[in-house]
């Protein structure tokens, strides 16, 4: 019998307020975090705008050490997780440690922490024999991703398999998607899984100010995060994390756990194309949503809303929206679809999880996130983006897609306790 994986568990800090329930205020009152950056001085960048997390560690109990020792991704990612975990009503002094697993994702990993410290044994860039005395000594820690995976398991005695996954912007989705098949081929009964990014640092953005994939509306940042508006100009960077508790299904009616959905399929493809273009059929993105929605036995007509990757660039949006026609044929047209990257930025790898989280709180509370910004319809992208304001919505079957530099193309289907044709 195949092994049901059920979501008992969430926890979001992400730009807006931190904590899953601001997280989904937001998103359902349809408003935009995106501002002026402030972590750094933006001044000579192309893009000088993000949707930053206002976010003081301290005040969420990381202790003193924590702090001086890890990047800011990876203090997002202990709060997330501790909220994720105490939601669940899960104990892990009381869990098998051997039959616990954590599948965490990240894009940059340390980078944040990386060029700081750089800048530090350089002299702001003007020494090539750096001065190693003058790094911080757990510089290591911001060295290596694995870092990310490392320190939730530490902190939750995770002793199972323990991964970080980085497949770029898909990295939060897919870490969702490696857990979901841990418990599913009996290898764990719980998986810590989600993701954390805070590439919200110079070279970051100068990255994506030299391809031009960011907008640079910095007179108005509110409003720059407009996917699939037809005068959409780029995508707002953005940061945070997001982590789920998954655990086999009747583990988890076993102690009385809150079921708040299941996982019924999970698929990734790449393209073999090109390191950030994109072919314009989607027949990548389609197969993942084909094989999905194989993998929980659902015709494409099951689809009750479609989370997008929406990034806000031309060929991304147009990207997925062919992917979508093509596995949904004429129900895409009957199918609401829509970004939250309007209103929280692009995290880059922890989007994926975030948006995951977005599609969980949208089948407990029965709602369809919008799509903010959304005023100008592109001929070549003609499906229901819910434009603006929330949707009521009966919700049974979500899909969240994503779309990552490398070629990576991921789906995952969300489907309330029972939903599935199981």
């Amino acid at each position: 019998m195949t092994r049901r994986v059920a979501v008992t568990g969430i926890g979001v800090i992400a730009p807006g307020g931190s904590g899953t329930r601001a997280f989904w205020d937001l998103l359902s009152a349809g408003r935009t975090a995106t501002r002026g950056i402030t972590l750094f001085d933006p001044a000579g960048l192309r893009s000088r705008i993000a949707a930053e997390c206002d976010f003081d560690p301290t005040a969420h109990g990381l202790d003193a050490d924590l702090i001086a020792h890890s990047d800011r991704y990876i203090q997002f990612a202990a709060v997330a997780a501790a909220e994720a975990v105490h939601d669940s009503g899960w104990d892990p002094e009381a869990s098998d440690p051997w039959r616990t697993a954590v599948s965490m994702g990240t894009a940059v990993g340390g980078t944040t922490r990386l060029e700081h410290d750089y800048v530090l044994v350089s002299d702001t860039g003007r020494r090539w024999d750096v001065d190693h005395h003058a790094a911080r000594p757990h510089l290591h820690r911001a060295f290596s991703p694995s870092t990310l995976a490392s320190l939730v398991a530490e902190r939750f005695h995770a002793r199972g398999p323990v991964q970080t996954v980085s497949t770029g912007c898909t990295s939060g989705l897919d870490a969702v998607g490696y857990a979901f098949h841990t418990i599913q081929d009996g290898r764990a009964d719980i998986c810590i899984a989600g993701a954390s990014d805070s590439p919200i640092s110079p070279i970051t953005m100068a990255c994506f100010d030299a391809i031009k994939a960011t907008s640079p509306d910095n007179d108005d940042p509110a409003h720059a995060s407009r996917p699939f508006d037809d005068n959409r100009n780029g995508f707002v960077m953005g940061e945070g994390a997001a982590v789920l508790v998954l655990e086999e299904y009747h583990h988890a009616r076993a102690r009385g756990a809150h079921v708040y959905c299941e996982i019924g399929g999970y698929a990734t493809y790449g393209n073999a194309y090109h390191m950030t273009g994109l072919t314009g059929e989607g027949l990548e993105m389609a197969r993942a949503i084909d094989d999905t929605l194989t993998q929980a036995r659902l015709d494409a007509t099951a689809i009750d809303y479609v989370n997008a990757h929406g990034s806000g660039t031309r060929q991304n949006d147009r990207h997925e929206t062919a992917a979508v026609k093509e596995s949904l044929g004429a129900h895409a047209y009957r199918t609401p679809m829509s970004s939250i990257k309007s209103m929280v930025g692009h995290s880059l790898g922890a989007i994926g999880a975030i948006e995951v989280a977005a599609c969980v709180l949208a089948l407990r509370h029965q709602v369809v996130p919008p799509t903010a910004n959304y005023e100008t319809p592109d001929p070549e992208c003609d499906l229901d983006y819910v434009p603006r304001t929330a949707r009521p919505r009966k919700l049974k079957n979500v899909l969240s897609v994503g779309s990552g530099f490398g070629g990576f193309q991921s789906a995952v289907l969300l489907t309330r306790p029972g939903g599935t044709t199981r």
